[in-house]
């Protein structure tokens, strides 16, 4: 055999064995397999506690394929094993299977975890992504809205297309999914698009303003449990509650330099307890409040370490309770999980 062929076969051996030695959800980062972060500190009772993070596939303990180990042996590639640059986007499916959108890269990815599959697109049949934002998934078909493109392309996760929605958005910039709809936000038009589950529109609702209902600037967007629709107002420093039809219900934060108010408000998402989680990419930090607005706990800061965030953005929960933040410019996802009582 080859030498350099045998050595990078030895190589990748060693690597294999280490990865079997590794719990599921490990890190390649060293500083991240430090003592888990708890919030709130000791002697209060902890609610919540960094549980690792992912920049890139083997953190997942995911491969290569043989055909990817061989190609870069051959010349030097990292096709398996890109690590992320500006992750932006982020959701969980009904089987705990993670996308998200990496900005930086012009790329989105889908970790398939019962198949132990690593899956990445910068482009769908002939559809280039240009700025992908957003995305969402359920019932094998991923959603994603593409900023540049204003677009949001719907692909299974064999890569092929379903179906497109263009000529409807200025700048498509979050979408989440419900029973039957799909919820899209146009950042630029201040609104939200209600489609269903094929394309098809089925209503609007928001205007550009600071009175309850309008907008200015929304960009995210995360339904809950009884079909309420959560929607981050980023330059009025709010996040509005709807209910499935677009009819406004309440609101929380405000803009605000303390406990309970926000300054870049980014993503939102909802536990199965009903808290609300919302991501500040000026505060660095995540805050949560319970199903009526009231804020209960604060947790991260500005930095690189575990449970410290710079400039987080999308932000989606799984049926387990595990927290995954995208911490855009430290180029990872970092995974926590709520451990405190309902």
């Amino acid at each position: 055999m080859n030498p350099k062929l045998k050595a990078g076969f030895l190589a990748l051996g060693f690597a294999a064995g280490l990865l079997a030695a590794s719990p599921l959800l490990g890190s390649s980062n060293a500083a991240d397999k430090a003592l888990p972060r708890v919030w709130p500190a000791a002697p209060a009772t902890a609610r919540v506690t960094t549980a690792g993070c992912i920049a890139a596939p083997v953190d997942l303990g995911i491969e290569p394929t043989l055909f990817n180990r061989l190609a870069n042996l051959l010349v030097g590639g990292t096709r398996g094993r890109e690590k992320l640059v500006k992750p932006f986007g982020v959701a969980v499916d009904e089987a705990g299977n993670l996308c998200l959108t990496d900005t930086g890269a012009n790329a989105v990815i889908f970790f398939d975890r019962a198949r132990h599959r690593y899956r990445r697109w910068e482009q769908i049949d002939k559809v280039r992504f240009v700025l992908p934002v957003a995305v969402a998934k359920a019932d094998g078909i991923i959603y994603v809205a593409d900023s540049g493109l204003g677009q949001v392309v719907a692909f299974d996760e064999e890569g092929r297309i379903r179906f497109r929605i263009v000529d409807k958005f200025t700048r498509p910039a979050g979408l989440a999914l419900a029973t039957g709809k799909l919820y899209v936000v146009d950042s630029a038009a201040h609104c939200v698009l209600i489609f269903d589950r094929q394309g098809r529109p089925l209503g609007r609702f928001g205007t550009r303003g600071v009175t309850h209902g309008q907008f200015n600037f929304p960009t995210h967007v995360a339904t809950d449990a009884e079909g309420r629709v959560f929607v981050t107002d980023a330059m009025n420093s709010r996040v509005e509650v709807f209910d499935g039809d677009g009819r406004y219900l309440s609101e929380l934060g405000g803009l605000g330099d303390g406990s309970g108010f926000f300054s870049r408000p980014k993503g939102v998402a909802v536990d199965s307890f009903g808290h609300v989680y919302v991501t500040d990419a000026l505060f660095d930090n995540v805050q949560i409040f319970d199903r009526e607005g009231n804020f209960l706990l604060d947790l991260g800061s500005s930095g690189s370490a575990p449970g410290e965030f710079w400039m987080p953005a999308g932000i989606a929960i799984g049926r387990d309770n595990r927290i995954y933040v995208a911490d855009a410019y430290n180029g990872r996802i970092q995974v926590l999980r709520y451990i405190g009582p309902p």
